[in-house]
């Protein structure tokens, strides 16, 4: 479950095209570079946080301290594990993996709802079962690519339960319809995102939790001292300003153009079953072979990421991150070489 995109190009990953991140490409943009450069001459002194909590409030409509940055989600999945007093943990699959390793790493059992690929990988809200008292759900989920209904994930939330949902990836869907992050009125409602993938920020390790304020201050008080370091902070409070914003909704609307080019590409393989619809930067699809297609795929210079490692999936499947439609076009080239041997 620790497998993760970025081991597909690590060892001579340099001379790879990288299909197996998902972060965007070409990132992050010259004016985040400009903003991480001039906090070096501030690294002398401790991290303070508050002017980034208060921009992270405002870019959702909460109060500060309804909000806690974190090192990346990830960190956010291992403080929620620390913290939590369930029973019985239940994490809808196929998704991140981190959130379920979190919770084993800390001493609980998992119970898993597995969604199935007949049904679109679509959630049943009915399908979690009602003991559990903490659901964790990713939307856009990772690697399926299904953008869940936020009425379907509302259904969950109830006393007594804590509703973890994953957005990681919702800044790279138009206008984030299905987000949950401004709800405030769902019981034990926590909302996770990350800078990552957007802005390219996945070796500064910074994202956020939102949520109520009992919540956050416990996970607060889990977390070591000064988590994020100053550039971290920055970036936050530099990405949520409305430049920032309107940029963000601008790089969701040409992923999702690009999306549709690479769909329509792999239409193109009688052999390939895509799962859709795709709302995420990455699509998620299926061939017989898989395991021998991605390692002549990383012979002819793509690198692609296994899909065996989520719950739920075998190794005929595979995850592709969106690229622009040259790049896609190469790469359609490469998957009929690597089909025909």
């Amino acid at each position: 479950m620790r497998h993760h995109g970025d081991a597909e190009v690590r060892d001579g990953g340099d001379d790879l095209t990288d299909l197996a991140v998902n972060v965007r490409a070409g990132t992050p943009p010259p004016w985040l570079r400009e903003h991480l450069a001039a906090t070096l001459d501030r690294l002398a002194g401790y991290p303070d946080d508050r002017a980034a909590h208060r921009a992270v409030a405002a870019r959702h409509g909460r109060p500060a301290e309804e909000v806690l940055l974190t090192a990346g989600a990830a960190e956010a999945f291992v403080l929620l594990a620390r913290t939590t007093r369930a029973r019985h943990a239940v994490v809808v699959h196929p998704q991140f993996t981190e959130p379920e390793a979190a919770l084993r790493d800390a001493g609980h059992p998992v119970h898993r709802v597995v969604l199935r690929a007949a049904d679109g990988f679509r959630l049943d809200p009915w399908a979690v079962p009602e003991a559990a008292d903490l659901v964790v759900v990713g939307n856009p989920t990772n690697p399926t690519s299904v953008l869940h209904p936020a009425a379907d994930l509302a259904r969950l939330a109830r006393p007594g339960r804590t509703l973890v949902v994953d957005e990681a990836f919702m800044d790279a869907v138009p206008g984030e319809p299905e987000s949950l992050a401004a709800r405030r009125d769902l019981p034990g409602l926590v909302v996770l995102r990350s800078l990552t993938k957007t802005w390219g920020l996945a070796g500064l390790r910074v994202g956020y939790v939102l949520g109520d304020p009992e919540r956050v201050a416990a996970l607060r008080r889990a977390q070591p001292l000064w988590a994020v370091s100053a550039p971290g902070l920055t970036a936050a409070e530099a990405c949520c300003a409305p430049a920032a914003l309107a940029e963000a909704e601008e790089a969701a609307r040409r992923t999702a153009a690009d999306r549709e080019h690479l769909l329509r590409r792999l239409a193109e393989f009688d052999d390939v079953e895509v799962a859709r619809p795709a709302h995420g930067p990455f699509v998620l699809l299926r061939l017989p072979g898989a395991a021998s297609v991605r390692a002549r795929l990383r012979d002819l210079g793509f690198a692609v990421r296994r899909a065996d490692t989520f719950p739920g999936l075998s190794p005929d499947w595979l995850r592709i991150a969106v690229r622009d439609p040259a790049t896609t076009d190469r790469f359609a080239t490469a998957l009929s070489k690597a089909l025909d041997g």
